[in-house]
Parts: C-alpha cells; sequence; structure tokens
C-alpha cells in the first residue's frame, strides 16, 4: 500500500510523515500494492484537520479528526479505519456464508455486540421532481432533512443536495 501524506496550509515534518507512515503501515498488509493511502492534513482555526481516505477496488474507506494535537489525530483516524476494515470484513464473511477467508483475515476484531447490528427498517418510494440544486436545498430545509434526492434539471440526472459538517451544502451527481 502507498501512503500519500499531503499538507495544505501546514508543514508536514519528518516526525509527523513518520508517524503516519507506521500507523498506516499496518493497513498495507490488507490490501494490494497499488491501493493508496490519502492522507490530507490542514488547519481549521486553532486545530488540525486530518482527512484518510484508502479506496481498494469498489470500496471506499474513510476517516476524519479534528484536533489540536497531529499525533492524537493520526491515532484517532487509524483507530477508525481499522473499526470500518473489521466492519466490512465481517459483512462480507456473512455475505459469503463460508469458511473462505476473507482478504482481510489479519484485521483485529471489532468489539460489537449483535444486537446492535443495523438493518434496514424502513423502505420509501416517490416521484424524482425535476429542479435546480437551490430548489432541491429549499426543499431540503423545509422537510428538515440532511439530503434530500431529485432529478437535476442542469445536468439531466438524478442528484442529491445534503447538509456537510461544516453546515455547507454538498451535492451528489450520478453517471452511467
Amino acid at each position: 500500500m502507498k501512503i500519500i501524506v499531503t499538507g495544505k496550509n501546514i508543514n508536514v515534518s519528518e516526525k509527523i510523515q513518520t508517524a503516519i507512515e507506521k500507523k498506516f503501515d499496518k493497513f498495507g498488509k490488507y490490501f494490494a500494492d497499488d491501493v493508496k493511502a490519502n492522507v490530507v492534513m490542514h488547519p481549521e482555526k486553532a486545530k488540525v484537520k486530518m482527512e484518510a481516505t484508502i479506496v481498494a477496488r469498489n470500496t471506499i474507506f474513510r476517516a476524519e479528526n479534528v484536533s489540536q494535537d497531529i499525533f492524537d489525530c493520526i491515532d484517532i483516524v487509524a483507530d477508525k479505519l481499522a473499526k470500518q476494515i473489521s466492519k466490512y470484513k465481517d459483512k462480507m464473511i456473512k455475505k459469503n456464508k463460508s469458511n473462505e477467508s476473507v482478504r482481510f483475515e489479519m484485521i483485529p476484531e471489532m468489539e460489537e455486540p449483535e444486537d446492535q447490528e443495523k438493518k434496514i427498517v424502513k423502505s420509501k418510494k416517490f416521484r424524482l421532481t425535476p429542479m435546480t440544486a437551490e430548489e432541491a436545498i429549499l426543499q431540503m430545509e423545509l422537510l428538515q432533512h440532511d439530503f434530500f434526492v431529485f432529478l437535476n434539471v442542469e445536468t439531466d440526472s438524478v442528484s442529491v443536495v445534503y447538509t456537510r459538517a461544516d453546515g455547507d451544502y454538498g451535492i451528489l451527481d450520478t453517471t452511467y
């Protein structure tokens, strides 16, 4: 696994680079050599924000954290990624329902009671309404939802607007 560390408006020292590589090297044995782990750090007010993304085949593992200490960020992000990978491994084992080993056999087990397993509890159908992104944001706010699915008249595709953690909006466009 290749680890790419980028600092935006922040200097990534050799000590920080080494700490990230040491924490993320343990994930290298779970993925092929061509898989990349992108780590981006940037200042956020008086703190540092760290985002890490690992794209493996059709699966994306992503974690982020904001802290005053960059080394705490590294530890927390690495732990979040380990939990995600472990959860993915458990789902793959259940899906395959076989005794064959899954690609991530060396991942530590997640300590999560089985009664907390998430499942689909509601299904909903609705008609896609053609509208602009601004109209979709207004509709989302009126419904007091975190996201809204609509037919984007500007791109002629299904899109999703959503409220980001920083309070701004994001849009997801689909392609075929």
